[in-house]
């Protein structure tokens, strides 16, 4: 690959995922404060990522890959994007910003299945080739938290409280004006004329992979996947306005060490996964999650901010050594005819329906713990997603047998 076309993917790459994490991981806290939503209303915001999910597959196969260049309509997005997300900025009341971050996430979510097409199209080895640009996303995410909490503080207390939380949107929305221009400049990645023919709803939303289920280890698996993401959108969801209310400093950059962990654990997670099996490496991601809930609910913003700092850095084992070997797992058992389709099916039964009932609970039990001064009883708020995340290891550690699977499969 030429280092210019390897520059500029890697360049879309870090504005692709600076957009999403430069307001993503502020919402709930913006919402709260700028817009005084309930815990109800900030899980149906945050329900707006699982509806893009559904709906990005078909969106894909149905538009992008059958009629147009993924760079141009890549562009095209953006641009409708960076609209939505000004007007997100300007916004004082929810139910006039629900609608806009709906739309938002409508048109978000297919372009993290766009820019992998212009990104694969370019490259003779995706193997070796794509993890470095892919880090550019990662790195992307990070330093749009940094901006947020060290350069412009909009995350300090009394910067919330002045409502500048709502700079991020605008933060984002140049850069995704800046993105959807250069798009157009990406290589020329042409529609799959040969999948015309060739696509069905069905594939798009994985239901040609439904026959997997009837492996009674990957039912279990894919059962798991649904439960696991039900607190792990409380992670999503509440973090940052756990962290917020118990007065850290500079906490969006902060959670940004989570995604530095991801791209350490996800180097280790093959000597990890060829080690150890893909059954112990699955429960390491999952008592994870209950380690990390029980760390955030006895830990505290004075002397035991440690435990807080500890309880982000494991978001690298909680997510690549569940997720990713998630994703390894279902390659191996699909085979090449459904590999696509079951992949599709993973992508909707986590981000798409687990994370959907994740939101809601994460919003319902935010609600409940509310104390009479406003503030959230975070210790019990956090011992029920450590509570379920036990119940899925256990039924994971007694029921799923164990596989020999080849990493490089």
């Amino acid at each position: 690959m030429k280092s210019y076309i390897k520059f500029k993917l890697s360049f879309m790459m870090f504005l692709q995922f600076f957009i999403w994490g430069g307001w993503f991981v502020t919402l709930g806290t913006f919402l709260g404060n700028n817009l005084s939503a309930t815990g109800g209303q900030i899980a149906m915001a945050f329900s707006t990522q699982s509806w893009g999910a559904i709906i990005a597959p078909v969106f894909i196969g149905l538009i992008a890959d059958r009629y147009f260049n993924a760079e141009r309509i890549l562009g095209v997005l953006h641009l409708l994007g960076f609209g939505l997300l000004y007007l997100m900025s300007e916004t004082k009341d929810f139910s006039v910003f629900y609608p806009y971050v709906f739309g938002y996430m409508i048109l978000y979510m297919p372009t993290l299945a766009l820019v992998n097409s212009v990104s694969f199209n370019q490259m003779k080895d995706t193997a070796a080739e794509f993890p470095l640009i892919r880090t550019f996303g990662t790195i992307g995410w990070i330093i749009s938290g940094i901006v947020i909490s060290y350069v412009f503080g909009w995350d300090a207390q009394d910067s919330i409280a002045e409502g500048a939380l709502s700079n991020t949107f605008k933060m984002v929305a140049i850069a995704s004006l800046l993105l959807g221009v250069f798009s157009f400049s990406l290589p020329k990645t042409p529609p799959y004329k040969n999948d015309q023919r060739n696509f069905s709803l069905k594939n798009a939303l994985g239901w040609d992979a439904l026959k997997l289920l009837n492996d009674r280890n990957f039912l279990l698996f894919f059962i798991a996947s649904i439960l696991i993401c039900i607190p792990l959108a409380f992670y999503y969801q509440q973090a940052n306005p756990f962290l917020v209310e118990l007065g850290m400093d500079n906490p969006t950059a902060k959670m940004s060490l989570g995604q530095a962990s991801e791209v350490l654990f996800m180097l280790l997670l093959p000597l990890f996964f060829s080690r150890f099996g893909l059954k112990n490496t699955i429960l390491v991601g999952m008592v994870a999650w209950v380690v990390r809930y029980l760390l955030f609910a006895y830990g505290d913003a004075g002397e035991k901010t440690f435990m807080l700092i500890t309880g982000i850095l494991l978001h690298g084992i909680c997510y690549d050594f569940f997720f990713v070997s998630g994703q390894i797992y279902t390659d191996f058992k699909a085979g090449e005819k459904v590999k696509s389709a079951a992949q599709g099916l993973i992508t909707l039964a986590t981000y798409g329906i687990g994370m959907l009932i994740g939101f809601w609970i994460a919003g319902k039990i935010s609600d409940i713990f509310i104390l009479e001064s406003g503030m959230h009883d975070w210790n019990m708020i956090w011992k029920f997603p450590a509570l379920f995340a036990l119940c899925v290891f256990v039924l994971f550690l007694l029921i799923f047998k164990n596989e020999k699977i080849n990493f490089k499969n």
